[in-house]
């Protein structure tokens, strides 16, 4: 079931029995090029966050003590996140004050629909890329640290999650799709409200 224009529904990553993120967005399009979605700056979202306040950039959950999901608002931009059936990232563009200030690369798991939204696994490998194409990759030490985690990838699914970066980085250099003007102009409904979580959806 494709959801519907205007909907809110929540973004959301685990890993292993953990949930590690989720954010509500609101729904732009629904269709056979994926799903794209919209946070505004000012909107919520959850981490999770352990007592010493370490994040999964900063640890794997399964070393963290007592971590628990813990509310924060969205800030420094606002962001549409195109996230194409079966593929293994999804891509952001980054607007602050209306105006396209660069797009990132986040390399996932395909995601799966849920009833009140969607649920991926991060593959900590990112890619980021200024208005004019040039590109940096993000988050490189982290990714090399955690090949061979039972929670996260052995070699053989590093090496597939490279090369596909490294496929998206091809785009980026051609300025082919999505990484051509498509949605740099995109402007969102201005009646719609800051996405808020419904109640219960942290649980979830």
């Amino acid at each position: 079931m494709r959801f519907e224009t205007g909907q809110i529904v929540v973004r959301r990553y685990r890993r292993g029995p953990w949930r590690t993120w989720a954010q509500p967005m609101r729904v732009v399009r629904d269709d056979d090029a994926g799903l794209l979605l919209w946070a505004p700056e000012g909107g919520e979202f959850a981490r999770l966050v352990d007592v010493d306040g370490r994040t999964t950039h900063d640890i794997s959950p399964d070393r963290m003590q007592d971590p628990k999901l813990k509310l924060h608002t969205w800030q420094g931009n606002d962001v549409l996140i195109l996230m194409p059936p079966g593929a293994g990232y999804s891509v952001w563009w980054f607007f602050k004050s209306g105006v396209f200030s660069g797009w990132y690369v986040n390399l996932e798991k395909p995601y799966v629909r849920q009833d009140d939204g969607v649920e991926t696994t991060d593959l900590v490998l990112d890619i980021v890329a200024t208005p004019d194409r040039t590109w940096e990759w993000k988050d490189t030490d982290e990714f090399a640290e955690f090949v061979g985690h039972p929670l996260y990838f052995d070699e053989a699914a590093a090496a597939g999650i490279r090369a596909e970066a490294d496929r998206l980085t091809k785009l980026i250099d051609t300025g082919e799709f999505p990484f051509d003007d498509t949605h740099t102009g995109f402007r969102p409904d201005p009646g719609w409200p800051l996405p808020r979580f419904a109640s219960g959806a942290l649980e979830r």
